[in-house]
């Protein structure tokens, strides 16, 4: 008989569809599933969207109690990982992973895992000072240090620890192939959404939350229409947000003009609808979306807050928040002209030639658990 494949514990936290449950999901789709196992631990008030494909393709799920109920929660997850005799955990908490890596350390898992994919910014008060608070004990139970990026990396374990190499850098891997441009899936999502052929299309693919800057991104489009006043501005994704973003656009005078489409599983086909995308950020720890957008040969303008490691080809460029938002709409035009002619294989190329397909990246994580649990008998 075959050997049973590894079980790793993937410690998520909410599993709705924000940036790090796509990394996962990417990397476990692509994972070689034979040899490596996923379990996930989900706070049980998650919309948990990916359910249905997670058990088809073979993930074991444990509800915990939200983590802000850690009274609760850390007993519960401490619980699992003791019963599954687990040895590796991936911690995907950011600076909240002391509190798992601590379960994992009284549970006796030998390889712990502690991923970052996020920095932080003065404007979240509370937040940003808890963060870090915690930020000197999150390698303190940890075995191993993951980062989505340098900047990211850097942030959380420090430029000591980046020099010596002992943070592992995973990046965020897309599938190329599910990006690629493609006339018919522009032709059908903008018909499902109403656009006309010919309509400008400015878009922005991430939650409706505060790190997305959609107060900046609104003023952006305003000056925007001045130039181009058939332009639509596409807002894919959900967030505790939404409801005051709507408000602003009532109060802006732009609800002829701003479409909301929600989350979706499947966003390929938002990149192919519009003609350029903005993603004004005030941090990141990677973006995910500056990849899937040149992957589409989509053009774009993003923050600095976005990793430089994300921006592959010329498709993207980073602007400073301290520009003006006319300065950003000038930009976003002049990337919409000189990149209006998209096919379907030259962003792909540039995606896969800088290192960011998940076939490749999710084999090597792989051996990396294997090497890691083996290591650890």
């Amino acid at each position: 008989m075959a050997a049973e494949p590894l079980r790793v514990a993937q410690v998520v936290g909410k599993m709705n569809r924000g940036g790090v449950e796509a990394m996962v999901m990417n990397y476990y789709r692509a994972m070689d599933r034979r040899k490596v196992q996923f379990d996930f631990f989900v706070d049980e008030d998650s919309s948990f969207p990916q359910r249905a494909e997670l058990e088809q393709m073979g993930a074991r799920m444990f509800l915990l109690p939200p983590y802000k109920q850690m009274h609760r929660w850390l007993p519960a997850l401490t619980g699992h990982l003791r019963q599954n005799r687990y040895r590796v955990v991936h911690c995907h908490l950011n600076t909240m992973n002391v509190f798992p890596l601590f379960a994992a350390w009284c549970a006796r898992v030998p390889v712990r895992i502690c991923h970052n994919h996020s920095t932080a910014h003065r404007g979240e008060g509370k937040k940003t000072v808890m963060k870090y608070l915690l930020r000197p004990f999150d390698a303190l139970f940890a075995t191993d240090c993951y980062a989505c990026s340098k900047e990211a990396g850097q942030w959380m374990f420090g430029r000591r620890r980046m020099e010596k190499n002992a943070v592992t850098v995973v990046p965020n891997a897309i599938c190329c192939e599910r990006f690629c441009y493609s006339d018919t899936k522009r032709t059908e999502c903008r018909g499902a959404l109403g656009i006309a052929p010919d309509r400008f299309v400015l878009g922005h693919v991430g939650r409706l939350a505060y790190t997305k800057n959609h107060a900046f991104l609104l003023q952006v489009f305003e000056c925007l229409l001045d130039r181009r006043p058939d332009a639509l501005l596409l807002l894919v994704g959900e967030g505790e947000l939404r409801s005051e973003i709507e408000h602003k656009v009532t109060e802006m005078g732009l609800a002829d003009h701003v479409i909301f489409a929600g989350a979706h599983a499947d966003v390929a086909p938002f990149y192919c609808a519009m003609d350029v995308i903005c993603v004004p950020s005030l941090y990141e720890g990677f973006l995910l979306a500056a990849l899937e957008a040149q992957a589409c040969q989509l053009p774009g303008v993003y923050s600095t807050a976005a990793s430089q490691e994300a921006m592959v080809s010329p498709l993207a460029v980073r602007m400073s928040l301290s520009e003006s938002p006319a300065s950003w709409a000038e930009a976003l035009l002049r990337q919409a002209e000189a990149y209006s002619v998209r096919s379907g294989e030259a962003g792909n190329l540039a995606v896969r030639q800088a290192g960011f397909e998940i076939g490749d990246c999710a084999r090597r994580l792989c051996e990396e658990y294997l090497r890691k649990a083996e290591a650890a008998q």
